[in-house]
Formats: structure tokens, sequence, C-alpha cells
């Protein structure tokens, strides 16, 4: 989404919980198990991609934890990163690692310590509204071919335009094991409206801070959580939650990047 078929315990259990159908009884069978403080969350995936290089993407990261992947993030500046909230629900800053500049998720580039993070004051575990947190690396990064910031959506994309989505997430639904190697996958976006209309199936589930992205077989999957969506060369999207991977009638539903920027802008300043 050997080392690469080792997960931890909280990885494990994070790729399941992006089913919202299962979401329930899932919960109900693995709360035994389950890390204290690690809650079972949404997650993100890439299905029907192909495989990319960092360069392609230099913005992109994994969060790590315990050695494995568990959720993606993107550079907003050499000292910050930008991801899902729900991807740090219960975590802790000193468990968790930034690869960065690696077009592999479990070696190369550099492994970075956290220093802090924010989850969004107005973050529903519940709603998925304002699923957006920023991370402070304990210290700062030099820009290269395969490390470098994003700028962030000042407006969302039209309907129906051209994006993007990366990530080591798994690569069908259900998936088991990641994909060591980044993958892509193009992606048309699905304005907030029109993905709560009747042309899908979420109806008002989807809420503002939303925005959706759909081609069919094509989607983000469990383990891309976090990571970006871009469309114009900006950061329009965080992946964040859906029904299943590529399910037909269900677009992949991301943090509208637009709306939560002058949060991202804040946040990143004051931690």
């Amino acid at each position: 989404m050997g080392k690469e078929n080792s997960y931890s315990p909280w990885y494990t259990f994070a790729i399941m919980f992006r089913f919202v159908v299962l979401f329930s009884l899932l919960a109900c069978v693995f709360a035994a198990t389950m890390p204290k403080g690690m809650l079972p969350q949404l997650d993100g995936r890439i299905v029907g991609g192909k495989p990319t290089t960092i360069e392609n993407s230099p913005w992109q990261v994994s969060l790590q934890r315990g050695g494995s992947h568990f959720c993606g993030g993107s550079f907003y500046d050499k000292n910050h990163i930008v991801t899902a909230a729900h991807c740090l629900q219960g975590a802790i800053s000193s468990q968790i690692k930034v690869r960065a500049g690696s077009t592999t998720w479990n070696n190369g580039g550099i492994l970075l310590d956290v220093a802090d993070f924010k989850i969004h004051e107005g973050y529903s575990s519940n709603l998925m509204m304002n699923d957006v947190a920023v991370i402070r690396l304990a210290s700062s990064v030099t820009y290269s071919s395969t490390i470098k910031n994003i700028e962030l959506a000042k407006k969302a994309p039209a309907d129906g335009a051209e994006a993007s989505v990366t990530g080591w997430g798994t690569l069908h639904s259900g998936g088991a094991s990641l994909p060591v190697t980044l993958q892509t996958v193009n992606v048309d976006i699905v304005s907030r409206e029109k993905c709560a209309s009747s042309s899908y199936g979420y109806g008002s589930q989807i809420r503002p801070t939303m925005i959706c992205a759909y081609t069919e077989g094509k989607d983000s999957c469990q383990g891309d959580s976090g990571g970006p969506l871009v469309s114009g060369g900006r950061l329009v999207g965080i992946v964040s939650w859906g029904y299943g991977c590529a399910f037909p009638n269900y677009p992949g539903v991301y943090a509208d990047v637009a709306d939560l920027r002058q949060w991202i802008f804040d946040t990143a300043a004051s931690i």
C-alpha cells in the first residue's frame, strides 16, 4: 500500500476500516486486540492505477509506525506535512516516522522524526468533516528532485476536471498487502453538489469540507489515506473515505483543501 509483509497491529486494522458498511461489526470483533489509543478509522487506496516514481510526486510521503506504512501525506513546506485527521486520531508523535524522497515506502530517501501534530478541532469521525491534520517535523528537509512541497488549491477544481492520486495503498478493495512501489491513478473531480446528488450513492453523507473524485474502476484504497489528490499542479484534496474501493456509483471522498486552506496556514504557523 521481508519487512513489506510485516505490519503493526494498528496498521493491519486501519487498512480494514475504510469500508463504512462494515465498520461497526469489525470494530467489535477486533476491539480486544486494538493497541490502546489507536482507534479504527476509515482508510483509502490506489485501484486501477500504475507504478510511478517519487520524482513525479516529490511532495508525497509515507507515514509509518513500527516500521510499517499506514497513511500518506504531502509536504506543505520544509517543516510540515499535511495529512488526514483520521490517520492521527489516537496517535502519539514519538511513535510516528515520515519517509520522504523515496519511490518505495520501506527503504530509501530519508526517515524523519515527528515533533508534533495537530488535528482539526472540528474533525468528526462520525461525519468525516474537516478530515485534515498538520504534522511538524523534528528537522527541516532540503528540497530536491525527490522532496518538494506542493501549493494548496485556492478554490476547488471544476466538476469533471482531471486529477491524480498517489499512494502505497492496496491495489484492490480488501487487499491484504501493500505495493512497495508508489502508485498513481487518474480520476475526474466530482463537485460536492453532484457527489451529494442522486447521481451517486452517498446523498447527505457528503458535507462541507468534502470533495469527490470518480472514474469507473479507479480509486484510492486502504493505505492511501492522508495522501494527495492533485489537479492543475496543486493539492486539491486529501484522501479521506468512501464505500469500498472503486465501487460503482461511490466516488472516493476527499477533504477539500480549498475549504481548509486557511486552517492549514494558521496551524502550520502555530505548531
